[in-house]
Formats: structure tokens, sequence, C-alpha cells
């Protein structure tokens, strides 16, 4: 079985990493299974791509797009003409994509015109907004693919909706496999990290803010500064600057309070650590989300709509969008009366092994 993984962004690598490990193992246990990876090059810098294949162990990718920063269309056009390429020598059985990005829509579309079988991880999922590039981007990619693995009853749903359930797989949350995977290992820098940052356990909020719904808004972008400049008053905030938000500070002139901690963008080992010793979470990324989820933190969401649902219904989410008042109504909420649960939405951390085995199997029908 001969697999090309098209990955380009940071949630990609983490996603990939628990399943590349798994056709690793499947391999020296004697599998015909081998792994190509193909790095569209989305996510270029060595903060946002290198130091997490590294941090991870993903096997090296035999193929860097180098597609860079661009548009929508001229990025996935130029991911489109370069992976027909690599995928016309390669000629796999399988392409598989994850999430729901630009290398998600390219990985589709060039594998399908050259119909080659599709597996898409972390299908299903819909926030309902197509207002949402991302949104467009999955909803493409599950109606091509051949085999849809689902995190979540409710994507499951959603695919039978759009009569695509003869394509769904329920495997659980392949986030949960890699957060379970690397919560030992953050223990060892948990400490350091936070006496280098200054900061004490549950006396922190680790906010994070990348989407461009929220970056390209100078009112969106404000109401979320402003809230947490006011939250930072007692509680210092950790914020890990994506570079392109960074320049959009900048560029707006929005000044973030001496309570706010801006960091460069911190591995995924360094996320979690903080991600689990911190009082609170405040967001617009949907892994996120789920990672807060995961460790049991209160998390604030900033957008008006989230795909990862349980976490609302649960109440260790409340959807805020990027409104001042609402963001801080939130974090007194939270920080009077800390959420629990214990619902499991997301699989018992055995996805790997779950979409492994659906692949193969896969593979094994497309021969008959």
């Amino acid at each position: 079985m001969k697999i090309c993984t098209i990955i380009g962004a940071r949630p990609q690598f983490i996603k990939a990493s628990a399943l590349s490990a798994k056709f690793a193992k499947m391999r020296a246990d004697g599998n015909d299974v081998k792994e190509i990876i193909i790095h569209t090059g989305q996510h270029y810098d060595k903060e946002m791509s290198a130091v997490f294949f590294e941090e991870l162990g993903i096997p090296k990718e035999k193929y860097n797009l180098k597609v860079g920063s661009a548009s929508h269309a001229v990025q996935t056009a130029k991911m489109l003409v370069d992976l027909e390429k690599t995928l016309l020598s390669e000629r796999p059985d399988i392409v598989l994509i994850y999430g729901d990005t630009n290398s998600t829509l390219a990985g589709a579309l060039a594998a399908s015109k050259l119909k080659i079988k599709i597996a898409h991880v972390e299908a299903g999922m819909r926030s309902f907004n197509r207002a949402m590039p991302e949104e467009m981007n999955r909803i493409v990619a599950d109606h091509l693919a051949d085999i849809n693995l689902c995190s979540t009853k409710t994507a499951m749903e959603n695919l039978a909706q759009e009569g695509l359930a003869k394509t769904a797989k329920l495997v659980g949350d392949i986030m949960f496999d890699v957060a379970m995977i690397f919560s030992s290992k953050s223990e060892k820098i948990q400490s350091i990290l936070m006496k280098k940052l200054g900061v004490k356990e549950k006396n922190f909020v680790l906010m994070t803010c990348h989407r461009a719904e929220n970056t390209d808004d100078k009112n969106r972008l404000s109401q979320i500064v402003s809230a947490a400049n006011e939250i930072s008053e007692k509680f210092k905030i950790v914020f890990p600057v994506h570079p392109r938000t960074r320049k959009i500070l900048k560029d707006m002139s929005i000044r973030t309070g001496n309570g706010i901690l801006l960091t460069s963008p911190l591995s995924y080992i360094e996320t979690i650590a903080l991600e689990r010793k911190s009082l609170m979470i405040m967001t617009d990324s949907g892994g996120v989300q789920k990672e807060a989820f995961f460790f049991k933190k209160p998390c604030i969401t900033m957008r008006d709509e989230t795909e990862w649902v349980e976490t609302v219904e649960s109440g260790m989410n409340i959807i805020t969008g990027a409104n001042k008042k609402n963001i801080l109504s939130a974090f007194a909420k939270f920080a009077k009366n800390p959420p629990s649960t214990k619902i499991s939405p997301y699989g018992k951390g055995d996805s790997a092994d779950k979409i492994a085995r659906t692949l193969f199997n896969l593979f094994e029908r497309s021969k008959i």
C-alpha cells in the first residue's frame, strides 16, 4: 500500500505525526506499507514548519513544493500544478489529506482528476459559515473523498445530511492521540518554560488569534485585544503571535498592554505545556479549542461559531465572537465557576490505529 500524505500547515503536521508513526510501525512489523510525504510549503518558515517536523518526529518529506504565501487562488493553483506532477510520478494507491486548508483542497482536486483514491482525515466538520475559506475547502474535500474519516458523531451526521453516509467512518479525533502521546513529554519543560515567561500555574491565560476573520478586521481585532488588555490587569496573558498577526497589529497600531506577553510561535510541546498549566484559554483556533477540552481547561472561542460543538455542549467552551463585552463576561463566568465535564466525544486515543486499518481495507477493496 503506497500512500502519499499531503500536508502544508502547522495543524496538519500535528495530526500527521501520530499516523506517520503508525505507518512506520506497520512497515517495521513486515506489512507492505509505504508513506511518501508531500509538503506543499503553505507554512514554510522554521517556526511554523521545520521545528514541528523535528519535534513531532515526522519523517522528512520527499517533496517540498515551496508554494509560500499568496492569495487563495494563486496558492491553490500553484499547489495543483505541482501536485499533479508529483502524483503522476509517484502513482500512489491512496492520497491522504487532513483538515481544511488550501493544501487539503488542492490535494483532493489533484488526486480526484487522476482517479487516485482519497482519504480525508477530520472529515465532516461544518461551521455552516461559507464566508470561511476553510468551510469551502472541507466541503469540496469531503465530496471528492472515497473515505471520510470522522472525528465525531456530529461529523458523521453532517455527511449523512449531504448524502455522503456511505463514505463516512467514525474513527475518533487524531489530535487526541497526539495530545496524549506528547502530554507526558511536555511535563519535562513546563516549569522551565513558565519560569522563562514569568508566569505561575493557573495564574495566566493562554491566548491565540490568527484567523483572517479576526486579524483582517480592525474592529474585531481591536475588541479582542481590548478585552485581553483588561483581563491582563489581573492575570498575565501569554500570546504566541503568528508572524502575519504581529505585522497586522503593528500596521493597525493596535497596542497590547504590559500584562500581555507577546512571544514567537511556540512548538507543539511548548503549547500543550502551557495549555495544561493555564487558568484558561482564549482562542480562535479549532485545534486549540479541542486541546483545551482534552486538558479540561475553560475555553473562550473568539469566533461566531465552532465546528467543535461538543466542547460548547459540555459547558467547557463559550463562543463569544470578537465582542469585548462577551469575552469579558465569559471570562468572569469561568473565573467564578470553573466548569468540568466527564463526556468523551473524541474517542479513546486510538484514532491512528482505526485510520490505518480503514486505509488498508480501502486498498484491499481497490484491488478487486
